[in-house]
This record gives structure tokens, C-alpha cells and sequence, in this order.
């Protein structure tokens, strides 16, 4: 199963060709958060703790997505171009450690 995980559509992404099966917006950073990092490794630390506080905080987000993760494999779909510091790299982490 196919989850994107960004808050944004990627660009130049058409919805036929990704074979998205879920998109889950509401288990990605907020805009506050998303501006804030802007994909800098230097603030990836306070981002992931930033981001599991907004996680910690979005219980029926994060049951959706533990309900998908209990069931089936999925893969966690994001549109960033680094591909150590990013949020589905921080949401694998947050959704391993409660499982």
C-alpha cells in the first residue's frame, strides 16, 4: 500500500500516474513546521521532535495510519529531494516506536 505523506501534491505528479493508494495530509508536518525546517539538516533533530509533539497531538491521524500499518505493508510516499531527512523518514521512526 502506497501512503503519500506530504501535506502538498508533488509537483509535476499526476494522481493517475503516482498510484497513490491513501493520501494522508493529516499526518504530515503542519505549514508552520514544514516552513520552518525547510529541509535543513541542521534543524532535523528539533524537527522530529517538533513534529512527534504534532503527532502526539493528532491521535484519530495517527490511529488511521496504524490501522493500514497493522494490516499490510506500506510504503510511506514524500516528495522531498533528501531522502535521510524528511518527514516519512521521521514518521517511520515515530509510528516504530509505538507499534
Amino acid at each position: 500500500m502506497r501512503i503519500l505523506v506530504d501535506r502538498l501534491w508533488p509537483r509535476g505528479l499526476s494522481k493517475d500516474k503516482a498510484e497513490i493508494d491513501v493520501w494522508l495530509k493529516s499526518v504530515s508536518p503542519s505549514n508552520e513546521l514544514r516552513k520552518w525546517y525547510q529541509h535543513d539538516a541542521e534543524k532535523w533533530p528539533e524537527f522530529k521532535q517538533r513534529y512527534f509533539a504534532e503527532l502526539d497531538a493528532a491521535n484519530e491521524a495517527v490511529d488511521e495510519l496504524l490501522g493500514y500499518v497493522k494490516k499490510r505493508n506500506v510504503t510511506f510516499m514524500y516528495a522531498a529531494k533528501v531522502p535521510e531527512h524528511n518527514n516519512a523518514v521521521a514518521l517511520k521512526e515515530y509510528i516504530n516506536s509505538i507499534l
